[in-house]
Formats: C-alpha cells, structure tokens, sequence
C-alpha cells in the first residue's frame, strides 16, 4: 500500500506506528510540502484535500490520521485487536480520546506553534494556555491508569505520544504533569514502532532549529 508522508509530521508516524503495531508494511512516498509536491495534479487526483497523510490500499484512499489507523487495524489487526477493540463501550472510550486529541490536544499546538515556524510570528499566549488546559485534562485521564483509554495499549495512545512529542518540541513545560511524563517516557520506549517515532520526531527538530 502507498502512503504518502513526511517523516517529520506527527500524524504521519501515528500511522507508521499503527502500521508497525499490525504488522504491515507501507510503500513510503515522500511528499515534500515545501516544494509543493502536494499540489501536483497527480497527487489531488489521489486526495483533492492535499494532505498528508494519505493512504492508498487496493483503491482505498484515505486521509485524516486516526481514520487511517482504524481502519489499518481493522483490515489488518487482530480478531479482536485490543488497538482498537470491537466492544463498543471500549471503543468508545478510544474513540473520544482520538476526537480529545484531534480537537483539543493536537489543534491549539498546530495553531501555537506552526505560525512561529512558518510565519515567524510571536508566540500566542491564548493557544499556549489552551495547550496548558489539555495537558491539565491528559494528566487525569492517566491518573492511576498506564495507558490513555483503557488498560492496554491502543491506536489513541500511539496518537497522543506522537502529539506530546509535539508539545516536547514546541519547548512547553510537561514537568507539571507527572502522569502524562511518566507515561510519555515509558511509550516512547516501548510502543510498537518506538524508533520510528524518535526517529521522525529529530527530523522535526532539526527542521524547527534551522
């Protein structure tokens, strides 16, 4: 299957991650938003949208992060993969941590940090604080608890890691939180496709310090 990224982008390696938990192999295309390539008619013809990441499997294309990863687990994961379990009051509890991470954990980052970058303008202090807010809310969803939904490793953890690395990166202080710090570094060493993660997240770095 093609999937169509950039090493550097956290959604990209939640699904890399997902892909490396269920055991398939991607084809990687490296699509360099920088140059454009995205905007290439024969990339809109695959995705009118433009985004990354973007997924073709047999004539399935997809975008939109978390939907690749459910449904990378559910064509190719297990029975009954705990990733993404088919109880419904589990999934659900998955799937609100993925829409928690979407609209209320990744979206004030990409609106804090990615105008500093790529617009040079100055930090906004009403994003940093919605920034704040999530974390305040992570840190109790992990409060006693080893994972973000439940009491296995799932798709909404693999996101969220990708995006907390996010947060590293945009030199936000995560020492306040200790469930959300204790549970960063344990993920970051061992979930499926770790090295990719760290790999992918010093690319970003080294972009963002050029």
């Amino acid at each position: 299957m093609d999937f169509y990224y950039l090493p550097g982008s956290a959604p990209c390696r939640a699904v890399q991650m997902t892909a490396a938990a269920v055991g398939v192999e991607l084809n990687l295309k490296l699509t360099d938003l920088m140059a454009g390539e995205h905007l290439k008619p024969e990339f809109l013809k695959i995705n009118p949208q433009h985004t990354i990441p973007t997924l073709v499997d047999n004539g399935v294309t997809l975008w939109e992060s978390r939907v690749i990863m459910c449904y990378l687990v559910e064509k190719y994961g297990k029975k009954d993969d705990p990733l993404h379990p088919k109880d419904p009051q589990k999934r659900a509890l998955v799937n609100q941590r993925l829409y928690f991470d979407l609209g209320t954990l990744y979206q004030p980052f990409a609106e804090y940090f990615f105008p500093q970058v790529f617009a040079k303008q100055p930090p906004n202090a009403d994003k940093l604080k919605e920034m704040l807010e999530a974390l305040e809310l992570l840190d109790k969803f992990l409060d006693g608890a080893k994972y973000v939904a439940g009491d296995s490793l799932t798709i909404a953890d693999l996101s969220i890691l990708t995006t907390v690395s996010s947060y590293e990166v945009a030199k936000v202080d995560l020492s306040k939180y200790s469930n959300v710090v204790s549970w960063y570094e344990r993920l970051s060493e061992e979930a499926p496709g770790a090295e990719i993660q760290k790999a992918g997240l010093q690319i970003f770095k080294n972009f963002v310090a050029q």
